[in-house]
Formats: C-alpha cells, structure tokens, sequence
C-alpha cells in the first residue's frame, strides 16, 4: 500500500511500535552490550515524541510524511541490525566487535538525524518537549561507540597468530580460554562444541552470502581452536584413538614408525608439512616455508621453475588430512610400544617407555587423552608405588605432569587411580624426586577456576601430606618450598584440621595468622557493639579456641616454642585472657607451655601479661581453674629468673609483697583446692628462689613457716614435695617451729624418705638443705636422726646424689660433727663417710670442697683424745716396732678410731687447696690444718706441715688472700713459728712478707696489725733479727 494512502495517524502508530520493538530487542543481543544498551535508551525516549505527535493535530504534508519515512526507514534498519546480531553465534559476534560497533553508532547517528528532520517539521506541535527532543537528537548524532579494549585486544592476538600461522596446542588452548572468558562461555568441551558448531554454521552462511574473505577467516578461526583440548569431544576423540588402534593392529608388534610419504614433505624445506598449501601451479609447499620464499625475492615456482602469475596460498585440506593421520597412526604405534615397555618390569625399558610418552604429548596434546584411554596412566602411577629406582621415580612424576597438565579428566584418573597414595611418599625423597612430586601435586591441584576443591580435599584425608609438605619447606630447593607452602595455605584454608596437623609438624604460620585473625575479628566486633550501644562485649570464636587448644596440645622443643613467640604469637594470646572462661583457660594454657623459653619471658612481661596475669589473681571474681592457670604461669616465669620478668609493660618491678601475700593466702582458705594449691606453691617457690632478701622477710612476715608446714601432712604428694622445697628456704632465716614439728609422730621418718628419694633430686636436695638449717645445738635431733636412719641417708646422698644434693647433704652433716658429740662423730666414720669427704676435695664443686674440708676439720679436732699414745719404754729393746706412731698425735692412728686426717690422705689435697688461691676452700683449709698444731705439742704439727709443702703456701695467702683468710692464715704461722726449726726454715720469707703486707695495711686494722706483730714478735726470738720497732709500731 502506498504510504500516501495511509493516514498519518496509522503512520505514526506502526512507527511507535516498531521503535518500542526494536529498542526492547537491542537489550538481548549477547556482545558489545553497551552500544546496543545505548541505541535502546534512545529509542525508548523517542517513544514520548511519537506520542506527542499523535495526541496533536499532526499536519498531514508531503514534507511531515517525508521525516516521518526517514525515521521508519531508519528504525528499520536498526531492527534489521539488531535481528542480525541477535542470535548469532558468541565468538562470531567478538570477532566482529569492530564492525558490529560501527554499525549500531552509524543508525544512531541516522536516526538521531532523522529525529532531527521531524523535530523542524513539526516544530509547532513539539513546543512543549523541544527542550528534550532537541537533546535526543544531538546526542544521537554525536554517538561514538568504541568496542571493548580487552575484545579487541583478543581478536587483534587472534588476528596475528592466523596471519603467523601458529597453531600450536599451547596458543590454541589460550586463545580459546580468553575467547570464552570474554563471551560468558564455560570452558567445557561440551559447551565449547556447541560454540564452535554455530561458528561453523556462520562459516556456511557467509560462505553463501559469497563473503570469502570472511568465510576464509572463520575457517582458520575454527580450525585453531578446534586444536585446543577443551574443543575436543572426549567420546569422539576415543572413537579417533580406536579407529587408529584398528588400523596399526596391521602391523607387527615391533614397529613403532610408518616412514612418511614422499608428498608429505615440504619441497623447499625436506620436512613433513604441518600447513600444506598449493600454489596456482598445484605446487604444494610448507605455507611458513613458502611465505619466507617469497620475502626473500622469490617469484617462481621452487619445484618447476615456472614463473608464478598469482601468488595466493591455498590450503591443501586433503593433503594435511592424509599427514595428520600418517602421524597420528605413528602416536597409536608409539603408545602401543611404551605400553609394552612398561609392562617389561625392566628400568630401562620404562625409562624409555616414559621419554616417548613426553615426547608424544609435546608433539601434540591429544596424546594426553590416548595415553590415558590406552591404559598407560594407571601403568605409571602403580610402578610409582612399587619401583626403588630413585630415576624412574623422578621420570615418572615429571611424564604424569605432563600427562595432566591442563587437563582435569586426567587429574580425576591419577586420583582414582590412588596416585596420591604414591606421589606424597615422594615428597619425603631427594630434592630432585620432592621437587618433581611437589610439582604434579601442584598440578593436580588447580582447574580452570583456581584450585580443585575436590582433590584438595582428598589430599587433606591423606594422613602423611601435611607432614611432608611441611618438611619440604625447610628443604634447600626454594621453588619446591615456594610450591609446598601455596598448596599447604590451601589446604589450611580448606581445612580447619590442617592447620593443626601442619602445627604438629614445626610449621605454625596458619596457626598463628588464624589467632591473630581471630582476634582482629573479635576486636572489630567489640568496637562496632561499642558504636552502636556504647558498650563492648567480646564473644569468642570456638575456632580460635580450637586453635589455641591445637597449640596446647602438641610436643614443643625449645626452639619451635622460642619460633612460636618470634611469630607474634603471644600478644592475641594475651587478648585472649580478657575473654570468657573458656578464652582464657585456653591462652592462659598456651601461656604457661610458651612461657618456659627465656625469649618469650621477655614478650609476655613487656606486653604487659604479666599485670595482667597478676590482676587475675588477686581479683576476688577468678574462676579456680584461671587462677591456677594463671599461678602455672607464674611459676614458669620465676623459674630460673626469679622475680627478674615480674614487671609490668614498661619495666616497673611490681609489688613482689603484695603476690606473695596472695599466694600465702590460698593456703589459708578452705576454699582452695590442690588444682589451685599446687601452682601457686610452685609459683611462690620460683619468687623465692630469686634469693631477695626482701622475699624472705615478706615469706616471714605473714607467717610463711607456720602455714607450709601444715602442708606436709596433707595426701597430695606434689604439694607435700613443694612444702619441704619452701621450707629449705625459709628455714635459712627462720627455723622456728620446724623441731617440734619433727618430733611428731612419723614425721621426722618422713623427712628421712625424702632423703631416701633418689628419683626425686629437688625434693632430696631441699630434705638435706631443710636439714642443714635445723639448730645443731638440738642434740637430741641429731641423736633421733641417727636412730631412724636419716645419717644413713645424708651419707647415701654423699655417694649418688647431685652435687646440689650432696652441698645440702655435707652441711646437715655438720651437726653430726660436732667434737662435743663423740658418738655421733663415731657413727658417720663408721658409716663410711671419710672416705667421701676426702674425695670431694679432690672433685667436688667449690662448695663441696670447702664444707667437706671443715667437716674433716671438725673430726680432726677430736683426733689428739683419741690417739694412744705410747708411755716411754724403760729399755729400748721392749719397744713395739710393729706400730707406727702418728707423726700428727704421737699416738697409734687410724681413720676409724681417731678420725685421723693424715690416715685417711687428707693431707696432700688440703695442702692443694691453699695452692688452688680459693678464698672459701683455702680458709676451710687452714681451719682444718691448724688442728695438727696443738698448743701442748707444736713441733709435731709444725714438722707435718713442712713435710707436706704446707708452709709456702700458707705464706703465699698473706699476698692474695682476703681479710678473714689472712686471719687464719696468721693464727696457724703464729703456732708454727713457736717451733724454733720452723723459724730457722721460713724465718727469712716470712719477715719479708710480714712487712710487705703490714705496710699496706689500712692504719685503722689494729686487730690484723696485732696478730702480725705477734708472728714477727715470734720469728724476733728465735732468729735473732731485731724486728722490736717494728713489732711496737703494729702494736700501736
């Protein structure tokens, strides 16, 4: 019907529903989405102006009928472009993006144009929207659409590889994943071939319109991407492999290679062509070969010689066919030999079988699926398991990644297949087999998307996988600790378990960044409850707890717990206290197993635990089991270091009293039960261990004694052992009450069993030490010792104990020592002791060596009663010479009868003390030494000492001794030099170190200048040297 005939009316009716279509339509096209969003919006606001025009009185003109023509003939072609592109095919409409752009803003412009026409037609009866229609039109004229970078960037790649003729698998495989990442498309074969089968359908079509440049195009598009893995549909590429199976069944088992024909080689470079392609004389050539050819000048054919008239390349499709398959029959044969190969069970035979397989799936990647359909993957993964050789090991991860590679259908079958049963073992080998088993534990791992969630998950039920990749972080081969620690991570993050088990195996990064996470979670929490309500309430994540508990649980060396507070472990662990209950028994526990290392002693006091722990304390509102949690810490802090790390953030020592008041007060309530008891003892212990003697008098100012000693009594043998360790300490200062506790029923047998423990050092050092505090003035102590066997014990000690033991063990022997208490002397010579006190002088701590010297001081002091000596015989002839007289006591001697020192070797190890230039020993040793020289009888004394090089070394003293050692040292010479030989032998050397030293003694030492004056006044008498002046000057 001619438009002339239709009335305006129904013009503009039809016209306002073909716009409404055609926008409605422009919003469903699948690619450059923008362009077409934003010809709609257009569209839809021309709808208005066409409406208007229909509520006015519209002038039914030749020129208003001309516009209103335009328009429709536009909007038509609009509708046109947008039915064109509506439906077609995702890659097709990428690789057009250029174009299809192009087009949409040029019937914009048209549109916007005619719009334009309309509107000065018209202008009357648009009075009321010119303002609108006016901007419409200007915009729709001035449109520029632009296609997206990112698409034009893959169709000019694209573009470049077809125009260089590459068509390797590898830029197949990420052609066709950008592709479908830039149109939606999943890169899954069967989505793929549904993608790539309308493409073909586009190629047929353009083929028809006579678009050959096109149709050409598509034709290599399609043919790339058909070589990539995921456009291949795995049940057509098996029903390929069978068919090739069938055709090599022909030939002997043997043959592993079909010669190629002649026609398959390239004239130009005498190879087997990938890309054949024919010249117009009917030439084929390699089309690389024969483009580089023509560039270097050629213009003939390379074979005939003839002069080519055209230079166009054409595919020779048939001929590339019969090549594809001539090679693809050599992969059948290739694959059937390496089966054959690997079923030998002969090393050398799998190593070659295995290099064919990597040189088959280099070649081409569809080998990847026929190794598999041939049954060759689970060959390998089983000799994997089962072969020793440490090289067909290797060459069998390293062949399995390039079997999965990209490849998921394959990844499933090496899991089915229990291929991580054998790759993780592998993981523990040399570097060179771990590198290669991380590496395809690596590969198995990923997909498309990232990360297999399912084989990460099989991986996690592996026991031993966590462990070994654990281990590989700490190995030399850095790319395989880069590889262990991303798949680790994952695993972690899959896995809350994982995190304890890579903990359990020393790697506790996951660990440590879940509860710190966890914490900034709880603190971001607490501060948005605080903004909404003004009030902040922690609420704790029972997987942090799980976390912490992990932590707890596991076996820690020294260095993974000093690793662990390096780590920042211990500041979210102090956040934590603040929490419930449940929180803080958890950080509280972590707290005592990670305060044990110096280092983190260090962390927790300077931030601030320790205030923290000591306010959980003293609050009357703790729960028992915090507060003995918070005593267990507390121990481990002092242990060693005293009260050195009891301040608070900034250093500050804290009020030391005021901890062991509370302390002491747990032992007073009735509420206090052995789980908080035994904490806080062991807390108290290491406070008082420190040795600070504000410590003690704080211990004795609340009553310390009276309240241990109780403790004794109690059924809790740990708490009766941390009893008798404090009271080793507090009875240094204040014995009181311990006696009469003692002389109660079984209670001194007990003290004994202590003494008797040997598997229990401390408790045994702290008996003796208890012991050697108690006053020896209580003889009838000592006597009932010795009746329940407790000397027994102490001289037991002496023999097997520690050497803190047996210190403790020679001071409690002093009270059975004592020359007033001849019994009790007899009784520990009896026992044997001697012979040990005289060792200990010769091996023993300095400690030990001065205490055992004094100790033989104290017997030797009873040795001159003792000793029988004999009454002068009237005739020389009835003397007994059978018996020798002790050169010491003129007497018969012996070390059981009279505790004689020289008799039990004594002698000769004293004297080597005084050389050993140790104030404690040498001042216990001159002690010792001055028994021999009695006041009745010097000479004998005097005449032993010299005999023993005793005499030098005492001189020696009066140049590095101190003080009170110079004093003895001067009382021993004044009675050796009563005897006038002695005067005549050391006279000289004494004199001279007489005055040295006097003349550098302070003026005010008139007690030291006295006793000096007194050995001068001595050797004065005898050697007839007049010292007098001298003598008067030091007595002042």
């Amino acid at each position: 019907m001619s438009l002339e005939l239709v009335p305006i009316g129904t013009i503009l009716s039809v016209l306002t529903n073909q716009v409404l279509k055609t926008a409605q339509a422009a919003t469903d096209v699948l690619i450059e989405k923008e362009s077409f969003k934003v010809l709609s919006k257009h569209l839809f606001n021309i709808e208005p102006v066409l409406k208007e025009l229909q509520l006015q009185t519209l002038n039914d003109s030749q020129a208003a009928r001309r516009t209103l023509e335009f328009l429709e003939e536009d909007v038509k072609k609009a509708n046109n472009l947008v039915e064109k592109y509506k439906n077609r095919s995702r890659f097709y409409l990428l690789f057009n993006c250029r174009h299809i752009v192009k087009e949409v803003q040029e019937v914009t412009r048209d549109i916007g144009r005619s719009l334009a026409a309309l509107s000065i037609a018209n202008t009357e009866l648009l009075t009321g929207i010119s303002d609108q229609v006016n901007r419409l039109q200007n915009e729709m004229q001035r449109v520029e659409f632009e296609a997206s970078q990112s698409k034009i960037k893959i169709v000019d790649k694209l573009n470049q590889g077809i125009n260089d003729a590459i068509l390797d698998q590898g830029f197949a495989n990420d052609m066709l994943e950008e592709i479908a990442m830039a149109v939606g498309v999943p890169v899954e074969p069967s989505e793929i071939s549904k993608e790539l089968e309308n493409l073909r359908k586009e190629k047929e079509e353009t083929a028809n319109r006579k678009e050959r440049a096109e149709a050409f195009f598509l034709e290599q598009v399609i043919e790339l991407l058909s070589r990539a893995d995921a456009a291949r549909d795995f049940e057509k590429v098996k029903e390929q492999y069978a068919q090739r199976v069938q055709v090599i069944e022909r030939y002997d088992t043997s043959r592993e290679y079909i010669t190629p024909l002649k026609t398959f080689f390239c004239p130009i470079n005498r190879t087997v062509m990938v890309d054949p392609v024919s010249l117009c004389t009917d030439t084929t050539c390699e089309r690389a070969a024969i483009k580089a050819w023509f560039d270097r000048g050629g213009r003939i054919d390379p074979v005939t010689g003839d002069l080519l008239e055209d230079f166009t390349l054409r595919p020779n499709l048939g001929l590339r066919q019969s090549i594809e398959e001539w090679r693809e029959i050599n992969y059948c044969l290739k694959i059937r030999s390496s089966k054959e190969k690997l079923l030998s069970g002969e090393d050398l035979s799998v190593e070659e079988a295995l290099s064919q397989m990597q040189d088959l799936i280099r070649e081409n990647s569809i080998n990847k699926d026929w190794i598999a359909i041939g049954g060759l993957t689970g060959i390998i993964v089983s000799i994997l398991g089962s072969s020793h050789n440490k090289d067909v090991k290797r060459n069998i991860l390293i062949t399995l990644k390039d079997v999965v590679e990209g490849h998921l259908r394959n990844k499933e079958k090496v899991v089915e297949f229990q291929g991580l049963d054998h790759i993780i073992p592998c993981l523990g080998r040399d570097s060179s087999i771990s590198k290669a088993a991380v590496e395809l534990l690596y590969e198995l791992l990923q997909d498309k998307s990232g990360w297999n969630v399912s084989i990460c998950r099989k991986l996690s039920q592996t026991g031993s996988a966590i462990l070994f990749l654990a281990t590989l972080l700490k190995g030399p081969v850095r790319e395989s600790a880069e590889k262990a620690e991303k798949i680790l991570m994952k695993l972690c993050d899959e896995d809350e378990e994982n995190i304890s088990r890579a903990a359990r195996a020393d790697w506790y990064k996951p660990l440590i960044d879940r509860i710190i996470q966890e914490v900034l979670e709880v603190r971001r929490g607490m501060k948005l409850i605080q903004d909404l309500d003004g009030e902040g309430k922690g609420s704790e994540s029972s997987s942090r707890i799980s976390m912490v508990r992990t932590l707890v649980n596991m076996e820690l060396v020294d260095q993974n717990i000093m690793l662990l507070g390096k780590e920042g472990v211990i500041p979210p662990l102090l956040e934590m206290v603040s929490g419930n209950v449940e929180s803080q028994d958890a950080s509280l526990s972590a707290l005592v197993k990670l305060s044990g290392c110096h280092e983190n002693k260090e962390l927790i006091a300077a931030d601030g635990g320790v205030t923290i722990i000591v306010d959980l304390i003293v609050s009357t509102h703790t729960h028992s089991t915090i507060i003995a949690r918070c005593c267990e810490v507390l121990e481990k802090l002092t242990s060693d270091d005293g009260i050195k790390f009891l301040v608070d953030e900034n250093g500050n020592q804290l009020e030391i009293e005021q901890i062991i008041k509370k302390l002491l007060a747990f032992l007073q309530s009735a509420n206090s039960s052995n789980i908080v008891l035994r904490p806080a003892l062991r807390a108290l212990l290491g406070i008082c261990k420190s040795g600070a003697m504000f410590i003690k008098t704080a211990v004795l100012t609340a009553n310390g004694v009276s309240l241990i000693l109780p403790l004794l009594d109690g059924s809790d043998p740990e708490i009766r052992e941390i009893a008798i360790n404090l009271l080793s300490l507090f009875t240094q200062h204040e014995p009181e009450g311990v006696v009469e506790y003692l002389f109660k029923p079984r209670r001194l047998e007990a003290l004994v069993g202590y003494l008797e423990n040997g598997d229990k050092a401390d408790v045994q050092m702290a008996a003796a030490g208890l012991l050697a505090n108690l006053p020896k003035s209580e003889v009838s102590l000592t006597m009932k010792l010795i009746e329940v066997e407790g000397l027994n014990a102490l001289i037991s000690i002496l023999r097997s104990g520690t050497m803190e033991a047996k210190e403790n063990a020679l001071t409690a022997l002093f009270r059975f020592t004592e020359h007033t208490n001849l019994d009790s002397q007899r009784k520990v010579v009896e026992l044997g002791a001697y012979p040990l006190l005289v060792k200990f002088l010769r091996v023993g701590s300095v400690t030990a060596k001065a205490r055992a010297a004094a100790l033989i001081g104290n017997l030797s002091t009873s040795s001159p009663k003792l000793a029988v000596v004999s009454k002068p015989a009237r005739c020389s002839c009835f003397r007994s010479s059978s018996v020798p007289l002790c050169s010491a006591h003129g007497g018969i001697c012996s070390v059981i009868t009279t505790f004689c020192l020289l008799e039990a070797g004594a002698l000769p190890l004293l004297v080597e003390l005084l050389h050993d230039e140790i104030n404690a020993t040498a001042y216990e040793a001159i002690q010792t030494l001055s028994t021999l020289v009695r006041e009745e009888s010097p000479h004998r004394g005097a005449r032993v000492l010299h005999n023993a090089d005793a005499i030098n070394p005492i001189l020696d003293i009066l140049n590095w001794g101190q003080g009170s050692l110079k004093e003895e040292a001067l009382l021993l010479l004044e009675k050796v030099f009563t005897v006038r030989e002695m005067v005549e032998n050391y006279g000289s050397v004494a004199r001279l170190r007489l005055v040295d030293i006097t003349g550098r003694i302070n003026i005010d030492d008139g007690h030291f200048r006295r006793k000096a004056a007194r050995v001068l006044a001595l050797l004065d008498r005898y050697s007839g040297f007049d010292t007098s002046s001298l003598a008067t000057g030091l007595n002042g």
